[in-house]
């Protein structure tokens, strides 16, 4: 099963001079967590979430019209291709920890994402001995690598997680 096949295309996106009030505006019209960023041209150059959001409110103790999307993101993008294989895109999530990849085509423009969603939304019960294109196995053992605690659980617990 190919990456096209399972991403959602009709991704909306905002850019770096975007602040964060008009952003979390367009995530609340589009029931999304998540924006990807994109420079002229449709290049991707990081991803908005709403955590980001709210981190940002809480440390920057602005006004979110004061904040704009640059003063915020990583740029740190993991990404993938239409073409790709879907299991090859849940070992990027897993390595990498990621809830959702965008889409870009070889000219690194924004074709769609890939969210734990839409894989979870696709996954299918193996029938019959015969593997499915995109088992719940697949999918869970990449949500749980997601999902897996990054400090340790002494440090978690002193930190009042």
């Amino acid at each position: 099963m190919k990456v096209k096949d399972v991403m959602s295309s009709n991704t909306k996106v905002c850019s770096v001079i975007d602040n964060l009030s008009a952003v979390a505006g367009l995530m609340w019209e589009n029931d999304c967590g998540i924006l990807p960023v994109v420079a002229e041209g449709g290049m991707v150059v990081g991803l908005i979430t709403d955590r980001d959001i709210c981190m940002a409110a809480l440390l920057k103790n602005q006004n979110l019209w004061n904040i704009t999307v640059e003063d915020v993101i990583s740029g740190d993008v993991y990404v993938c291709e239409p073409e790709d294989d879907v299991r090859n895109a849940l070992k990027t999530m897993q390595e990498n920890r990621v809830r959702r990849l965008p889409v870009i085509a070889a000219d690194g423009t924004l074709q769609g994402i890939l969210s734990m969603n839409d894989l979870v939304l696709k996954a299918e019960e193996t029938k019959d001995k015969k593997p499915s294109e995109l088992s719940y196995s697949d999918v869970v053992k990449t949500y749980k690598s997601i999902c897996e605690h990054r400090l340790p659980m002494k440090t978690q617990a002193a930190a009042g997680g």
